[in-house]
């Protein structure tokens, strides 16, 4: 869930050479290309890697939140801090009965700031806050969101000033209930050490690239929602940016493997 990005700049096994016109092919022929190589490399496939974290991390239960709407304002809160540090500024808008769009439109700025204050950027976070809010009320709020088809959904929320791609996939994703996969830092360092990745893809086509070779999983929400949270999990314990291999679960796997 924080908001970050990844680590390795150099180019997989057997994608030397390969020439500009594949690099820009759909996502769907792009994973192809690329599950052939790791077929071929013995790298394990994206499902594989969800079944060894599911196996050795077990069900996350995220996003830990009451309501949608308390979703939306946790992703917007968790960006660029911990986790333990939104769920204070979230109890502290619950104290203040304000964990709703009218009330952090109709209080000062600078009062909804003190609230979320231990999200830490809180005048800035403030502000996004209540773009989003004004946003989600002109938009008709959850009831004529949740009508809108995925990909025409997630280009509304991420037309709201302060709302990036993790952002809003968080959201659609947690919020929605809708199949699209968040791409983090830690997604990208753990699956550029595995080797799935060449670790210097764009957001949009990372997150192409795994919805690609997950898209025919039975309840890829329900699958999105474990594989992000279990992602997270591995990378705190264990895939952190100084790797902590000894006892990975993934570790027989890993080219990033220190060796320990």
């Amino acid at each position: 869930m924080d908001g970050a990005h990844g680590d390795r700049d150099g180019t997989a096994p057997g994608q030397q050479g390969r020439s500009a016109s594949s690099r820009q092919a759909d996502p769907f022929t792009h994973f192809i290309f690329q599950a052939i190589q790791a077929i071929q490399a013995g790298i394990m496939p994206f499902k594989t890697i969800h079944d060894r974290l599911f196996a050795e991390h077990g069900l996350q239960h995220w996003w830990p939140a009451e309501t949608p709407f308390e979703v939306m304002v946790g992703a917007i809160l968790t960006q660029n801090t911990a986790w333990s540090n939104v769920e204070k500024a979230i109890c502290n808008l619950k104290t203040q009965d304000a964990l709703s769009p009218e009330t952090m439109l109709g209080v000062p700025q600078t009062e909804l700031a003190e609230w979320i204050r231990p999200s830490g950027y809180f005048n800035v976070k403030a502000e996004r806050l209540r773009n989003y809010c004004r946003w989600y009320l002109e938009a008709g709020g959850l009831e004529t969101l949740e009508r809108l088809e995925t990909g025409e959904l997630r280009q509304r929320v991420l037309s709201v000033n302060g709302v990036g791609p993790e952002t809003a996939d968080d959201i659609v994703l947690y919020a929605f209930g809708r199949p699209v996969f968040v791409i983090d830092t830690y997604t990208r360092r753990l699956f550029s050490r595995l080797g799935v990745i060449r670790g210097d893809e764009g957001y949009e086509e990372l997150r192409a690239l795994v919805e690609a070779g997950l898209a025919n999983e039975p309840d890829r929400v329900g699958l999105f929602n474990q594989y992000h949270a279990l992602i997270v999990a591995h990378a705190k314990e264990y895939c952190r940016k100084k790797a902590c291999c000894a006892g990975c679960c993934l570790r027989s796997q890993c080219r990033g493997c220190d060796g320990v």
